[in-house]
């Protein structure tokens, strides 16, 4: 059945299931985890504060990033069909239009909370839910190439969340080294984007999506990907280095040195172990943010 055929159908109520499996919930712990690193990183989350966490971290996840996933599986339907038939707007489990309602519905939520949660939330909330819309819809579709596209979701999933909580708890912009650390982890994030470009290759080739697996070949994107994700921690390390927090920096660049084993297996045969490595090598990343907003929250040697 194409595409057309399914909104043409008699429009009846998605199942709960089917909702969930168009906000994809596995996908929303990326941004929660940036943000509750944002907040730890502060250094100002009291006993008091943590129901206002625990708000931004389902705003970060479950509105947020959410809608930004029902965004791209409805204006992505084309190529799903091609690539993964059975997600759920082209299987029909999403009837009508009911994946675009939901991504604007969500839209609308998620700015609503944000403005509970005060200035700074909601103009990085309305920054995310842009760049959203951005990289999936047209006329932007920041997603057809992939420099691009991964850049915006490495900004959103990680950098924006980790200092809007800093800032929310702050009051104010956190300062150089925190900004320069939640940069990096998102510039490395761009790597974590590329891993999931490698399972769609053919589907992409066809509907003119230019990820970095179909521009560079598999072989190549995948020498990038671990380049980008590897190098941003180690700038990280040395930062936290400069900044006196030499146990932070030897433990993430221990994290790294096992990156760096489990990345040779991802780069011999890219395709088949995207998933393999997604699990192992974003886990350590992952480990890492942690321990870095740990380290700025306990306090570093100014730069001078």
């Amino acid at each position: 059945m194409s595409i057309n055929e399914i909104a043409r159908k008699p429009v009846r109520w998605p199942a709960p299931d089917a909702v969930l499996a168009l906000l994809k919930p596995i996908t929303w712990f990326p941004p929660m985890w940036a943000y509750a690193c944002g907040a730890v990183s502060s250094g100002a989350m009291t006993t008091d504060r943590w129901p206002y966490l625990a708000i931004g971290v389902l705003l970060a996840g479950p509105l947020l990033c959410g809608t930004s996933q029902a965004v791209n599986d409805w204006f992505d339907r084309h190529v799903d069909a091609i690539n993964e038939p059975d997600r759920v707007i082209p299987s029909g489990r999403m009837p009508g239009y009911w994946g675009l309602w939901i991504a604007i519905a969500n839209s609308v939520l998620s700015l609503v909370v944000a403005w509970f949660l005060g200035p700074w939330v909601f103009a990085a909330a309305s920054v995310g839910l842009a760049l959203a819309w951005a990289y999936s819809a047209p006329p932007f579709r920041l997603k057809k190439n992939g420099w691009f596209g991964n850049g915006a979701v490495g900004f959103s999933y990680e950098t924006l969340p980790w200092i809007t909580a800093a800032a929310a708890a702050l009051g104010t912009l956190p300062d150089t080294r925190m900004m320069l650390v939640a940069l990096l982890y998102g510039i490395g994030a761009h790597g974590i984007m590329t891993i999931n470009d490698f399972k769609s290759m053919e589907g992409d080739r066809q509907m003119g999506v230019a990820s970095l697996p179909v521009q560079l070949g598999a072989s190549l994107a995948a020498k990038v990907t671990g380049l980008v994700m590897l190098g941003s921690q180690v700038l990280v390390a040395a930062l936290l280095w400069q900044g006196g927090a030499t146990v932070s920096a030897l433990l993430i660049a221990a994290l790294v040195a096992a990156q760096l084993v489990a990345i040779r297996r991802f780069i011999a045969d890219p395709v088949r172990y995207a998933v393999w490595y997604s699990t192992v090598g974003v886990g350590l990343y992952v480990t890492g943010m942690m321990i870095a907003a740990f380290a700025l929250r306990d306090g570093l040697v100014p730069i001078s």
